[in-house]
């Protein structure tokens, strides 16, 4: 259900537009049209919907990465207005996971899909429940939950819309300064079944990522990579 439309302000270098529909496609038509930190948002209580359009100056399979920058913002976003004891993980390559459960993802799309090619713009957009209760019998782990059903109550769409921004900006900086690393080590620590053997996307144990956010997948006999870039809708 839409909720009422709730004055949200954005920090310097990010210019905020409501959107009725998908923020995601929202973004990807303006492409061309639209400024570089232009975030567009759905007004929806029932969901946090965001995506920004940006401007890289590397090739895609290096600027995928800035993806991480809008995930740690969550996990930021989330931790200052949540209760203490929720507990938000990464699952690779895309989704979330609150307590053990599915809540969410992110998505990604650029002007190129050619790993080589500096892209023109690149969109990266999150989408979380944030309402929803989830019938789920005690002592079990639901599939699927949301924010609201974890105890976050408190936790607006527009309010987390805001300090999502906030983070993102903080993030984006260190990721512009100084690179993937240090956005790496913070995934690390709330990476799902990292170091742990998997079945998906394919067989092995989850060493960890590569420099650019790729999946590092040991299966025993051999060392993969699945990069970063295979998240990439069609343009």
């Amino acid at each position: 259900m839409a909720g009422v439309l709730v004055s949200i302000e954005f920090p310097p270098l990010l210019t905020g537009f409501a959107v009725a529909g998908d923020p995601f496609e929202a973004a990807c038509a303006a492409a061309e049209t639209a400024e570089p930190g232009s975030v567009f948002y759905s007004p929806d209580e029932g969901r946090f919907q965001v995506a920004v359009l940006l401007a890289p100056e590397s090739p895609l399979e290096e600027a995928i990465s800035v993806i991480f920058a809008a995930k740690l913002a969550l996990n930021d976003a989330v931790g200052a207005l949540g209760p203490p004891e929720v507990a938000l993980h990464f699952e690779w390559p895309v989704g979330f996971r609150v307590n053990g459960a599915r809540c969410g993802e992110a998505r990604a799309r650029a002007a190129t899909n050619d790993p080589k090619d500096e892209p023109d713009w690149l969109v990266v957009a999150l989408d979380v429940p944030v309402m929803g209760a989830m019938e789920v019998k005690e002592g079990e782990v639901p599939e699927h939950t949301s924010l609201h059903a974890e105890g976050c109550g408190e936790i607006t769409t527009s309010l987390l819309t805001e300090t999502w921004a906030r983070y993102f900006m903080s993030w984006l900086h260190i990721y512009m300064t100084d690179g993937f690393p240090e956005l790496h080590e913070e995934w690390r620590s709330r990476g799902y079944r990292l170091g742990e053997t998997i079945e998906t996307p394919l067989a092995g144990t989850f060493v960890g990522l590569d420099e650019w956010g790729g999946m590092i997948l040991n299966d025993g006999e051999a060392t993969r990579i699945l990069p970063l870039t295979q998240i990439l809708e069609p343009t």
